[in-house]
């Protein structure tokens, strides 16, 4: 099948967003579909560039359009789509509401994949129009709350067949043969003692605030922080040293193709949301949210200590990680302290979340969705 991917992401960036698009991509050419990706017009960037930063190993044409804030990104929607008709595509896959309306109205079988509410003043309208469109189209939805909320919030819901609830999902050929968190630790020159892992976005939210007083509550345990962009490193750096916390390392960002070594040099990887967290959008997404490096943490095989967010229990439970109440600073100490105590339970807790994450590879996902919406056109 051939499948046109229309995006506004960044590429590159280090934003989830451009990443979970990336790794999309990737999967359905796995899968033997052919993938034309569009995004609007940026700086060139080599192929071996955009495969060490976001992990990939399948090759992809990427086609760049103009795109003027003036005409609200407009323009690039309708010449991505001139370009896909030019190519006899068979399916439009899109993130962007506004490019799935025009997709099914010029005749395109599509699928459109929604990761928070419909955005922008018109968003929740234009929405609506496309769900009332008498033509098949598939709407996926990455987490249970975040159907139910769009359902709730636009006061219309995709008939049944339409709709498909689908969690990210990680790269499980990059996670395959992982070393002991000692052996880890080795590689990448880090001391060789009990580490707490945090990798991801330093927005608001995710839990830093907590893992500052953790790590100088426990300063027998290295933590390492990886991600953030500089300015964010250099001010929890200087924040650490005025508080005299000297067990935590930050990396800065690290590539996709290099991120499971870091998470595999684990004991223990924290997931510590508070009860409200930016996206890379802003806003808040804690109840909607399907965070990439929930399915790594499974996949690395470590134990997981996250907070106790309805949304991340979609996908975890109490076989695969210890929970704590969210912005609950004493019961996370009294969980930390379990499982710093406990290398069974780290153990037992570790094999059966990468167990569990089988079930999450990209290319599963992708083939249920292209399944899924193929199959409207037989009904």
């Amino acid at each position: 099948m051939k499948i046109a991917y229309i995006s506004t992401a960044e590429v590159p960036s280090n934003k989830a967003n451009s990443l979970q698009v990336m790794k999309v991509c990737q999967a359905l050419v796995q899968l033997g579909h052919s993938v034309q990706l569009y995004l609007p017009t940026g700086r060139p960037v080599a192929w071996e560039e955009m495969a060490e930063k976001y992990g990939l190993t399948e090759l992809f044409p990427v086609t760049r359009l103009p795109s003027r804030p003036f005409f609200r990104r407009m323009d690039f929607t309708l010449a991505s789509l001139a370009h896909a008709r030019r190519e006899k595509a068979d399916l439009v896959y899109t993130r962007m509401v506004w490019t799935a309306l025009f997709a099914r109205l010029g005749g395109f079988l599509t699928v459109l994949e929604l990761h928070d509410q419909p955005g922008g003043r018109f968003g929740s309208l234009v929405y609506r129009w496309y769900l009332r469109l008498k033509k098949p189209k598939l709407t996926v939805y990455i987490t249970t709350a975040l159907k139910q909320l769009v359902d709730q919030n636009s006061g219309v819901a995709a008939i049944p067949a339409e709709a498909l609830v689908a969690a990210d999902g990680v790269d499980l050929d990059r996670y395959q043969d992982l070393p002991e968190p000692a052996q880890a630790r080795k590689a990448l020159g880090l001391p060789d003692e009990f580490t707490a892992v945090y990798s991801g976005a330093f927005y608001p939210g995710r839990g830093l605030e907590m893992l500052e007083p953790l790590a100088q509550a426990f300063p027998q345990v290295q933590f390492l922080w990886i991600g953030g962009n500089t300015e964010q490193v250099q001010t929890w750096t200087a924040r650490l040293a005025e508080n005299g916390i000297h067990n935590v390392t930050l990396t800065g960002h690290i590539a996709n193709s290099r991120l499971p070594l870091y998470q595999a040099a684990a004991d223990i990887l924290l997931l510590p949301y508070s009860l409200k967290f930016e996206g890379s959008g802003g806003g808040n997404i804690a109840r909607v949210s399907s965070p990439l490096k929930l399915f790594e943490y499974m996949a690395s095989g470590r134990a997981i200590l996250a907070s106790d967010l309805p949304v991340l229990r979609e996908v975890l439970n109490e076989g695969v990680a210890v929970f704590y109440p969210p912005e609950d600073f004493s019961a996370l100490c009294r969980c930390f302290a379990g499982l710093v105590a406990e290398s069974s339970t780290r153990k037992r807790l570790g094999d059966a979340a990468r167990k569990a994450a089988q079930a999450y590879d990209w290319r599963t996902r992708m083939d249920g969705i292209i399944k899924a919406a193929v199959a409207l056109t037989k009904k």
